[in-house]
């Protein structure tokens, strides 16, 4: 059985037409994907466009909560809802809001961040002292993943590629499609593959077109600078004063 998953798009089309050329290439007998489909800026609706035609089993990310009533709280994200709601239809964008938090297919749980909110996350804890996020005490992991009773525990937010085992559960920590936060701007994806009772994890990275994002945010949005920064270098400059809400 291959399972692909996506996460993060964070509405880039052009990082997510690559990976999902490599993704189609696996033949995968199931998609999931972990959510933050639209606040981003590079076409945000063929981003959204494509994700709703993969047929994926999908939860939703932190982002998706910010397009509830009151959700966003800070000047840039009032800013970047208030641009995407000329960019994505109303239906599409209720559509995302309504998502579940999480999602199982039999013994593969799949969220954002944790099973039980769509901010926190599991393998790393953000650290407001550091500015980024630190290893969770594996006693902790154990303790939160093993009443789930999951074979394999999905997850995002994170922007980081990962896995461990806590007690009889593998925990992936899947690469985000856009955004990255470790210097390569490549888009990510994570595929598992089954072969009798193991999972084997591939996490992989796909070139794609960052200039085109980054001109197709400047000539359509009025956050192409901040485009050129974060597509550009692979790092989400800024996170030690803003935290993960710029998530």
């Amino acid at each position: 059985m291959r399972i692909a998953v996506i996460s993060d798009v964070h509405g880039n089309a052009y990082a997510l037409e690559a990976v999902l050329r490599d993704l189609k290439d696996t033949a995968p007998d199931l998609i999931f994907n972990l959510g933050d489909q639209i606040e981003g800026c590079a076409d945000p609706a063929r981003a959204a466009a494509l994700q709703a035609e993969l047929g994926a089993t999908e939860v939703r990310g932190n982002n998706e909560e910010k397009l509830w009533p009151g959700g966003r709280r800070t000047p840039l994200t009032l800013a970047v809802g208030a641009w995407l709601e000329a960019q994505v239809a109303p239906a599409q964008r209720d559509r995302l809001a309504a998502l579940p938090l999480s999602a199982r297919v039999e013994g593969v749980l799949a969220c954002h961040g944790t099973p039980d909110s769509a901010w926190d996350s599991l393998l790393w804890v953000w650290d407001m002292a550091g500015g980024f996020y630190r290893s969770r005490d594996p006693r902790e992991l154990r303790r939160m993943v093993q009443p789930l009773g999951a074979e394999v525990l999905l997850c995002g937010h994170t922007h980081r590629a990962g896995a461990t085992r806590a007690g009889d559960t593998l925990v992936v920590n899947c690469g985000a499609v856009s955004d990255q936060v470790d210097g390569d701007p490549r888009a990510r994806w994570t595929l598992l593959e089954r072969r009798g009772p193991h999972w084997n994890v591939d996490f992989r990275a796909v070139a794609y077109d960052v200039a085109g994002a980054v001109a197709w945010a400047r000539a359509n949005s009025p956050f192409g600078d901040f485009a050129a920064d974060l597509l550009g270098s692979g790092e989400m400059r800024g996170r030690g004063t803003v935290g993960p809400e710029l998530l």
